[in-house]
């Protein structure tokens, strides 16, 4: 058993640390031509890397890019390709901050209604997607590509003019977007617990509590996807339909949970901007749908590769800052 662990664990790894050594040897290439020093550039930047708050930074980076991640993996088990985790999560997003804004309950019940309607609302719209393609055939790329449009250009668009608040829908306007949700629907930050074991954290960085959420969500993939019945029915339907369906199981009722799954985790990435914030801006991140692709195929799909997967695209975005930076005085100097 412990081998077997060993070796699941080395092929999670080797995707994220090969694609990783052919960044850096490029990247070696890039800055060679461009007269600067490899070495010096990976010096700072892991030394910007060093510090408690930078670390903080990647965490919060990281989150999203798993819980994207994780969203897309689950569909490629199918052999599903979902690629509208981008509208599926945009849209749960503000859906859930609306409804978060318009009750009042107990910290426990807020926190848990909004985490519930954004599960929802992705996991009913990422539905829709496997729902045509069971019923009429259509290929889950398309379906999902136009869903997106649908969602992003279309429903999301008409919503944040419906809903919006503290100002005009202008570029002139204040703060636009939906009503801030009330202190007992945003989950405190989880500053305390790192602290325990390292030190104070400064700079005004505190570290989200979807992370844990996005712990969560990993090891109950984990656990879905290894030890359960549904599980073992998803990962035979993805890699021969035929014979899964020879052993009872249902390649449609399959496509449908899968993609309804799938789109539940991605229900769930817009959480960490909805909780610092505390209402869906005019403008909130976006690309996390499309990343969380690149990050489950570097991961391979594992929970710990995705992991994995996320720190790494987490440590290259929060880092890159950092040469920008130093990149920018080294000009205004000449």
């Amino acid at each position: 058993m412990a081998a077997g662990t060993m070796r699941r664990l080395a092929l999670a790894m080797a995707a994220p640390v090969a694609a990783l050594a052919f960044a850096v040897g490029l990247s070696s290439i890039v800055l060679l031509i461009s007269g600067s020093n490899p070495l010096e550039a990976y010096g700072d930047m892991i030394d910007h890397a060093s510090k408690l708050e930078t670390q903080v930074d990647i965490l919060n980076r990281a989150t999203p890019l798993y819980l994207s991640g994780v969203a897309a993996a689950i569909g490629f088990r199918m052999n599903l390709f979902n690629i509208g985790v981008e509208g599926q999560y945009l849209l749960a997003f503000i859906i859930a901050a609306y409804v978060g804004s318009q009750v009042a309950l107990p910290a426990v019940l807020h926190v848990s209604l909004i985490i519930l309607v954004a599960m929802i609302v992705g996991g009913a719209y990422s539905g829709l997607a496997g729902v045509m393609k069971v019923t009429r055939g259509i290929n889950e790329v398309i379906s999902t590509i136009m869903l997106n449009a649908i969602a992003v250009s279309g429903i999301i668009a008409w919503l944040i003019a419906e809903w919006q608040a503290g100002g005009e829908v202008s570029a002139t306007g204040g703060r636009v977007g939906t009503e801030p949700i009330a202190e007992s629907g945003l989950l405190p930050d989880i500053n305390g617990w790192m602290e325990l074991v390292t030190r104070e954290i400064r700079q005004g960085k505190e570290l989200t509590a979807v992370f844990l959420v996005a712990i969560a969500v990993g090891v109950l993939y984990h656990v879905l996807l290894n030890r359960t019945v549904f599980g073992f029915d998803l990962r035979a339907s993805g890699m021969n339909p035929l014979a899964a369906r020879a052993g009872g199981v249902s390649p449609k009722r399959m496509v449908v949970a899968s993609m309804v799954l799938s789109g539940a985790v991605a229900g769930l990435v817009g959480l960490p901007e909805l909780m610092n914030t505390g209402f869906f801006p005019s403008n909130p991140i976006k690309g996390l749908g499309f990343a969380g692709i690149a990050v489950a195929l570097l991961g391979r799909n594992s929970p710990v590769g995705v992991a994995i997967g996320a720190l790494i695209f987490a440590f290259l975005d929060i880092s890159s800052g950092i040469r920008s930076e130093e990149h920018t005085s080294e000009l205004q100097s000449h």
